[in-house]
């Protein structure tokens, strides 16, 4: 039997939340802004419309993104083993939940490791960032990226959520320093991740500059993880400064354009709010590589393993189906296709 820790306690209580509650951000994502352009002659065949990128020496057949979300109990397991076989059979990359919980006891390793169904996408490590202000190090770094066979490691940046945890984790100063001696050290590349709040051209600046290979901006517009803890807050008070935050966080297509004009060779992934495949394709359009989603998949794996693959199969679609009426045939033509700004 599996011993509940405060860790994995607070896993559950997540996904009970998400998946029960109101818990959207106060902000919209600011991506109903943007419109494409219209090409009533696109002068492309639909079916040709390509969808494929490589990254990370991937071969993805979707700029698509199950975004981190759980691990850490038996619950998770079965949702992460659900997402991992959607992945492996559509072509589309994936992000655990944070590893602390299997990191600080090792048997819980297998609710997050999915290679065994998934030899082939594009798999993720995560592990908060202010971790390594708590003892972590590049070998807790590493034991996360060996623990799932990761092609990359996310350290997830979630100054707001520990502040209204009371349990929460909040030394933040110094925490650059380090980050850029993970990113030195480890064999694989490191990827800095919001996970609501969106991130600020100085931010993205100094993370460029500390060597992280891609940014995902995680912007505010989805899930706001104050109003996550508001649902979790043990009295009245901790609730009400939970629940203050609802408004806060930089909109998704805002963070985007603050990493573009921080750092423009750099990889951008984008999420927070985003709900079908023009917002996938809003966003690429904007400068990202791939559009990263979360509860539409979390919903969708409590429902069925079958319910997983039609929401990827529909935004894929869709996806493919904006491209072609905006005559982009490639990912590459869908970086460069212009938006109009409403």
């Amino acid at each position: 039997m599996q011993k509940v820790t405060p860790v994995s306690k607070r896993k559950a209580d997540h996904i009970r939340i998400n998946l029960e509650e109101d818990v959207r951000s106060g902000l919209s994502t600011g991506l109903e802004r943007y419109r494409f352009v219209h090409r009533a002659l696109p002068e492309l065949d639909l079916a040709e419309v390509d969808l494929r990128l490589t990254l990370f020496g991937r071969q993805l057949q979707a700029p698509l993104l199950i975004s981190s979300m759980t691990g850490g109990t038996l619950e998770a397991q079965n949702i992460n083993r659900i997402l991992a076989a959607a992945a492996q059979e559509t072509g589309i990359a994936m992000g655990l939940g944070s590893q602390r919980a299997a990191v600080e006891q090792p048997e819980l390793a297998g609710t997050f490791q999915v290679r065994d169904i998934a030899p082939d996408i594009l798999l993720f490590a995560n592990l908060g960032a202010v971790q390594l202000n708590y003892g972590y190090g590049i070998d807790e770094c590493r034991r996360a990226v060996e623990m799932i066979e990761a092609d990359a490691l996310i350290l997830h940046f979630n100054a707001l959520q520990e502040a209204v945890q009371p349990e929460g984790d909040t030394r933040f100063a110094g925490l650059l320093n380090k980050v850029e001696q993970v990113c030195r050290a480890l064999p694989v590349p490191v990827i800095a991740k919001e996970v609501g709040w969106g991130f600020s051209e100085e931010d993205a600046r100094r993370l460029a500059q500390a060597g992280v290979a891609a940014i995902d901006v995680a912007g505010a517009g989805g899930t706001s993880w104050s109003q996550v803890e508001m649902h979790r807050a043990k009295d009245e008070s901790q609730a009400r400064l939970a629940a203050a935050f609802i408004d806060w966080g930089i909109p998704t297509a805002e963070a985007i354009r603050n990493v573009r004009r921080a750092a423009p060779g750099l990889v951008v992934f984008a999420s927070g709010g985003l709900r079908n495949g023009l917002d996938v394709a809003k966003c690429i359009a904007l400068g990202a590589s791939l559009g990263g989603l979360a509860s539409p998949f979390l919903k969708a794996a409590a429902r069925s393993p079958q319910a997983v693959l039609q929401t990827i199969q529909e935004i894929k679609r869709e996806i493919q189906v904006c491209m072609f009426a905006a005559g982009a045939g490639d990912i590459a033509h869908l970086q460069n296709t212009r938006l109009v700004e409403r």
